[in-house]
């Protein structure tokens, strides 16, 4: 188990029946990276990441 995996399961536990829009998730990110610069490029990646999930061209 990663470090993060707990973070991610205390996510899942909390807020797992929620639904939201990556509207919501992208302020929140932006909300983050501006309290926390240091985490701007790995929040960047996985930002970059989850909006090319379904691209074809990366496969």
């Amino acid at each position: 188990m990663y470090f993060t995996d707990r973070g991610i399961e205390e996510l899942q536990g909390r807020r797992g029946e929620e639904e939201v829009s990556f509207e919501w998730l992208a302020e929140r990110l932006r909300e983050f990276v501006d309290l926390n610069p240091d985490f701007e490029v790995p929040v960047e990646r996985l930002a970059t990441w989850l909006a090319r999930l379904d691209d074809e061209d990366d496969e």
